[in-house]
């Protein structure tokens, strides 16, 4: 055990929940972050703008033709496989061969490829991590094994997987569409909880294909923690700490939650109340790439998502019912009032009395 706990040690093989479940999932955020999700977005100002770059098609494969925007999106699997290799400290060998393992196991995956690929590149790295430079013929063994470990693997969860991801994901759909008022309470609040912890919610998102009126709860709940921060905490961190949690991430205040609980009830209770305000009164629905459901205000990405979702719905969203349509002066109303103007309103607003009944002190919002 003492030999096999000094090997893991010197290939830096870390059997724990933060290197997988915060660290893996948090890379693979922003592979998704960085070709489907800008993929996107490119597609969307090239129809809208009839910008012709961004509408040509760039090449033809599998009888399709690509643009810009579609190249990015087809790359998603390899994006999410390297990125969750890096944060792995997989070194290059490992690092490149997870590309056919990511691209394979997206494929295969369907609708729930993002959570397949999860599973599948955590397992081709560690197994790559364990063979490299342990032999003379490293530039073989290497990616040998971690191509066949992951695609072989992908070969038997990868569908099952994607299967599980999307049948839940369809239950939280179906399910909010049902009951808006309580699955918007409990999607918010979950979600929005999610993208203040140190895990994903944008990939959490994905993986559940989460699109529609579930979509925009969600899309609710991580403003709500994100604007609901930034703005709570002004007096404490000025420009600068709006900025950075309003469209960076409400993540910088953990270190401060896990000192005082307490400052993150407000950002809660807000998510609480603008989530069944979203799939309610306005019925928001997010249904761009569902990534951008777990996004929030960061970089702006839930409600472009929304705007996205309006003019050209993803894939996920057109199998789960939505279609193009041109957006209202009330849809637009209510995309500004719940990504941005209640959970600021309502935030600060309960803020105010926690700080005055003492639950909150000067000093608890500080950014370090």
């Amino acid at each position: 055990m003492d030999r096999l706990k000094a090997f893991f040690k010197r290939k830096d093989i870390e059997i724990s929940l933060k290197r997988y479940g915060i660290d893996a999932l948090g890379a693979m955020a922003q592979g998704l972050f960085c070709s489907l999700l800008i993929g996107t977005i490119l597609d969307t100002l090239g129809k809208q703008f009839g910008i012709g770059l961004l509408n040509a098609v760039i090449f033809q494969f599998a009888g399709k033709g690509y643009t810009v925007g579609g190249a990015c999106a087809l790359m998603v699997g390899p994006a999410m496989a390297v990125a969750i290799g890096h944060a792995l400290k997989a070194p290059a060998m490992v690092l490149f061969s997870l590309v056919t393992v990511g691209f394979a196991t997206n494929v295969m995956g369907g609708a729930g490829g993002p959570l397949a690929v999860l599973f599948t590149t955590v397992v081709a790295s560690e197994f790559g991590k364990a063979v490299s430079k342990e032999t003379k013929v490293d530039i073989l063994v290497t990616p040998i094994v971690t191509i066949l470990i992951g695609v072989g693997l992908a070969a038997l969860i990868a569908k099952p997987i994607g299967n599980a991801a999307t049948w839940v994901g369809r239950i939280i759909i179906w399910a909010t569409e049902q009951r808006p008022f309580v699955m918007g309470i409990l999607v918010s609040v979950i979600v929005g909880m999610a993208l203040t912890l140190p895990i994903s919610s944008a990939a959490i998102c994905a993986a559940l294909s989460l699109t529609g009126l579930a979509g925009g709860a969600a899309v609710a709940g991580c403003c709500a923690n994100m604007m609901g921060f930034a703005v709570m905490s002004y007096r404490e961190n000025g420009v600068g700490g709006l900025v950075s949690q309003g469209l960076g991430t409400s993540m910088l205040q953990m270190g401060n939650i896990v000192k005082n609980p307490k400052i993150w009830i407000p950002a809660i209770l807000t998510s609480a109340i603008t989530g069944p305000i979203a799939t309610v009164i306005f019925k928001l629905q997010m249904n761009g790439a569902a990534v951008n459901s777990g996004m929030g205000t960061s970089g702006l990405c839930g409600p472009i998502g929304v705007w996205t979702g309006w003019v050209s719905p993803s894939e996920a969203a057109v199998i789960n019912g939505a279609a193009a349509m041109s957006p209202t002066w009330f849809d637009w109303f209510g995309l500004v009032m719940i990504c941005f103007v209640l959970p600021s309103v309502i935030c600060w607003s309960l803020g105010l009395v926690f700080r005055k009944i003492g639950w909150i002190k000067e000093g608890d919002l500080k950014l370090s």
